[in-house]
Order: C-alpha cells, then sequence, then structure tokens
C-alpha cells in the first residue's frame, strides 16, 4: 500500500502522521504585519525560498539568521535593491555582494529580528503550532489562512486602542 488513508494509520498506530510544514516570511517590523510568504510541505533548505518573500513584499532592509547567508540571496537582494542584514559565518568568506552586505552589517538593525520571532510565537499561540489539514493545497491555505488572521487581529487591536484613547481623552477633557 503507497498511500493508505488516515484512517487505517490511525487505526494500526493510533498516531496521525506527521507532515513537516516550512514557512518562510517577510514581516514588516514597523507595522505588525506579515507582507509576503512561502509555504513548503517538503523539507528544504532555507535560502530555497527566500527569494519570493523578498520579491514580493520589496523592503529596503531585510533581516534574517545565519541560515539564509548564501552568495546567491546576497546577490539577488543586492539587484533588488534590498540591504540584507545577515551575521557571518565563521567559515563563509567569499563572494563579493556578501563582503559588501557585511561592510553595511549593523547590529542593532539585526536585533529587530527578536520582533519576528515574537510574531512568529505568536502566530503559534493563537493558532497552534501544528495544521490539521492533510493535502498540500490545505495546509497552505490553512497556514495562509492564520497569517490574515494574525494581521485583521492586529489591525482591529490598534482600532479598539485609539477608540479607548479617544473615549479616554474625551471624558478628561470634559471635565
Amino acid at each position: 500500500m503507497t498511500s493508505p488513508s488516515y484512517h487505517y494509520l490511525r487505526r494500526i498506530n493510533g498516531k496521525w502522521p506527521k507532515i513537516p510544514v516550512k514557512l518562510s516570511c517577510a514581516f514588516d517590523t514597523r507595522k505588525k504585519k506579515f507582507c509576503a510568504a512561502k509555504i513548503r510541505v517538503l523539507s528544504a533548505h532555507d535560502t530555497r525560498d527566500a527569494k519570493y518573500p523578498l520579491k514580493h513584499s520589496n523592503p529596503q532592509i531585510a533581516v534574517a539568521d545565519k541560515g539564509y547567508s548564501s552568495e546567491k540571496l546576497f546577490q539577488f537582494a543586492h539587484e533588488q535593491g534590498t540591504l540584507l542584514m545577515i551575521p557571518a559565518k565563521k567559515n563563509a568568506r567569499r563572494g563579493r555582494f556578501r563582503k559588501r552586505m557585511q561592510n553595511l552589517f549593523r547590529t542593532r538593525t539585526y536585533h529587530r529580528r527578536e520582533l519576528i520571532e515574537s510574531a512568529n510565537s505568536s502566530l503559534k499561540h493563537k493558532f497552534g503550532a501544528s495544521v490539521s489539514s492533510k493535502t498540500v493545497r490545505t495546509i497552505r491555505t490553512e497556514v495562509y489562512s492564520r497569517l490574515v488572521c494574525y494581521d485583521l487581529f492586529g489591525r482591529l487591536t490598534e482600532i479598539q486602542d485609539r477608540a479607548y484613547l479617544a473615549l479616554y481623552l474625551g471624558a478628561h477633557a470634559l471635565k
């Protein structure tokens, strides 16, 4: 049997099969929202999916961890007009575009990556760390809808905070 049904897999060992999902996304740290995302269901290296969020969000500065450090990605970012803030790997010394970006590296800007990690953590806390879908199409749909809901919740919270502030200031102006 090459692809048994989920019912029989559950019956045999009582567990659902785990499907790894990799999310590569662009997150605006000022507006606190997801701008672009690429979802991969099969495992692959980080740099393979990094070009899509860079191309579709068109940032001035992008921040990533050492896993995204590759000369091809630095060259792509340079062609897009994006400055990549990726710390240098220990043994990575070659590459014209890598050296150019490393000279412009700022630790303070790189530490904005904490906001991205916080958003990923918040996304997992709000909607769960696992997906309940089984096919690739529905897994992608579920993850994309979680990202949209995250952005909508953030916008609604912002509107609600402004309304409370207006009520608070209006009540104190009457006194």
